[in-house]
């Protein structure tokens, strides 16, 4: 008992490793001074990055932007503790944070409760994606398919940009609209634009894109955040009228828990699922490509449950639901991380930041924050994955354009393209499947079974076989029965009907009650049925059903060449010489 016992008992330890400790699969390599220097000049490089990025991505969210700077400080500590990837960077992103603005706008919140529901909501998504990693049901997220991404990526950015450009212009929109309805106001409202706002947003957007087409090594948001303020404040942009980020508390934010009404918690509670899953959706195809160049190994599971507790810590901590973001991993990558530590050292500047340097940051114009999310957006609209999807699948391209355009119908509220987009993909795939290739076989000239017509080969008036790719299930099995029984009518002096399911991976009640059913009709009409390679857990299915015993097992055959041996000594009166030998049409 007692080696079983000590197995037992190290399962759980490494299963316990595996989930509250998978740092130590790396922290070992920090002896190397070479690594310890790499991750420190990656987490530094893209703290650089983070912080002004966090601050913007506040704002898009509709929050104050001292709170993309507690988002900026925890959640990157925590997800890298406890998550697989080794490059992947946590933190406030441009998609998460527009959801968590939709999310909340509808409540009617005041200044303050708006802060606390956002922290209660990046708790809710914590959970959501906790339990979800600890029951392993990561695979859960393979319901967004990547058409569904494609669409509502590249619509998203576009919204996003596009809520941006009244702050950029000096113009305050209302909240929640539609977004044709925003866009409309902006129109509206462009001859009392603020062209203080506005000259500054615009030198921002350049400054920008002139260092990532002229200088793109150089850490060009930070600089241009940077000499942009140097300017606004020599210039005296605030007393002028231009809006800036203000006063930032100085100090960490405390780990409290929010205290919060549950009938509005109720309503957060289908946003926080759609954040949960799109937001691991997101970090986990960014760590994916990082994984694929480094060749490092990753638990979606895992990821599914650092990612938890990273937007557990957030909400905590008084921020809001965070994810892994492209742009900054991609900085990390390049700069060299090589362990979750680059992300650590992220999380200590930014807190170190909230300690001693948040005066620094008032000057900072909020037009110039909203020139960060436009450039950092404007970068995710690509066309070309939508030709692709087209080209691979008509019906790919089509999901794909469907959720492109309800997004933007019903922007911001983000969530339904999703829901569109998941419905859509769900019946198109029972479209495709409920008329799978059903073909009569015959031998070819290459020796092979194959579709008779197809390859112009004779066939037997007595005997017929049929090959069915596909799963049997509900959606199509009435087509099969259909099939068979014009296969039927076409072939009165048919004696034996075999029917090929090799290519049946499932079967359901359906299906096999549709199977049962045209046995017993075949029998009446003096045709035999024989089950040919059914694979093993379609075998099962038969067994338990009873379905075995119905059909009979000298009925079903796991191979062809058993069947023939079969025909040849029991049925010598039906012609099975088209499978036995190429005959061509017309011999």
């Amino acid at each position: 008992m007692i080696p079983i016992m000590d197995e037992y008992l190290a399962n759980i330890y490494n299963s316990a490793k595996q989930r509250f400790i998978p740092f130590l699969d790396w922290i070992d390599e920090l002896k190397n001074p070479e690594i310890i220097k790499a991750d420190l000049m990656a987490g530094t490089t893209v703290a650089l990055v983070l912080i002004p990025q966090s601050m913007a991505y506040a704002q898009l969210a509709e929050l104050p932007p001292y709170i993309g700077l507690y988002a900026a400080f925890l959640a990157p500590i925590i997800a890298a503790i406890f998550g697989s990837s080794r490059q992947l960077h946590n933190g406030p992103v441009a998609i998460i944070s527009l959801m968590t603005a939709a999310a909340l706008i509808p409540l009617e919140l005041n200044a303050s409760e708006y802060i606390t529901y956002a922290a209660v909501l990046a708790i809710m998504v914590g959970i959501i994606q906790t339990i979800l990693g600890f029951l392993r049901l990561g695979v859960i997220v393979d319901f967004l398919s990547h058409p569904v991404i494609i669409g509502f990526t590249n619509s998203a950015s576009i919204v996003i940009g596009s809520l941006q450009l009244g702050k950029l212009l000096g113009i305050d929109t209302p909240s929640g609209l539609p977004l044709y309805e925003t866009i409309g106001y902006l129109v509206s409202q462009i001859p009392s634009a603020h062209a203080i706002t506005t000259i500054v947003g615009v030198l921002s957007l350049a400054g920008l894109y002139a260092f990532k087409f002229l200088t793109p090594r150089l850490p060009g948001t930070v600089i241009t955040v940077i000499a942009v303020t140097v300017v606004s404040y020599a210039a005296g942009y605030e007393s002028l009228g231009g809006k800036v980020v203000g006063d930032v508390p100085e100090g960490l934010p405390s780990l409290t828990m929010p205290e919060f009404e549950f009938s509005r918690v109720k309503m957060l509670v289908m946003p926080a699922l759609v954040i949960a899953l799109l937001s691991f959706v997101e970090a986990f195809s960014i760590a994916k490509a990082v994984a694929s160049e480094t060749r490092q190994k990753l638990s979606a599971n895992q990821e599914m449950v650092g990612k938890g507790f990273a937007n557990i810590i957030a909400g905590l901590s008084q921020s809001y639901p965070v994810s892994g973001s492209f742009s900054r991993t991609a900085v990390a990558f390049s700069a060299g991380a090589k362990t979750g530590f680059a992300a650590i050292v992220t999380g200590i500047i930014t807190g170190l930041t909230l300690l001693f340097f948040t005066g620094l940051l008032y000057h900072i114009p909020l037009s110039t924050l909203s020139a960060v999310i436009i450039f950092a957006v404007f970068n995710m609209i690509k066309y070309q994955p939508f030709k692709h999807a087209w080209r691979v699948n008509p019906h790919d391209g089509f999901v794909a354009l469907t959720v492109f355009i309800s997004t933007l119908w019903y922007a911001p509220h983000l969530e339904k393209g999703i829901f569109i987009g998941v419905g859509l993909s769900l019946a198109l795939y029972i479209y495709r499947t409920m008329t799978p290739h059903f073909a009569e076989i015959a031998k070819t000239r290459d020796g092979l079974l194959k579709d008779a017509k197809m390859n112009k080969a004779q066939t037997s008036e007595t005997f017929a076989m049929y090959r069915f790719d596909g799963n049997l299930y509900f959606a199509n099995a009435g087509y099969l029965e259909k099939q068979l029984l014009n296969a039927i009518a076409g072939k009165p002096k048919l004696k034996i009907l075999a029917l090929d399911i090799e290519a049946v991976e499932h079967i359901d009640a359906t299906g096999e009650e549709m199977l049962t059913l045209m046995s017993e009709h075949l029998e009446i009409a003096g045709v035999t049925l024989y089950i040919l390679r059914p694979k093993f857990k379609v075998l099962d299915t038969f067994q338990r059903s009873g379905l075995y015993e119905r059909i009979g097992k000298n009925h079903i055959f796991e191979r062809r060449s058993d069947f023939f041996d079969y025909l040849k000594k029991n049925h010598g009166d039906v012609d099975i010489s088209h499978i036995l030998e190429h005959k061509p049409l017309g011999d």
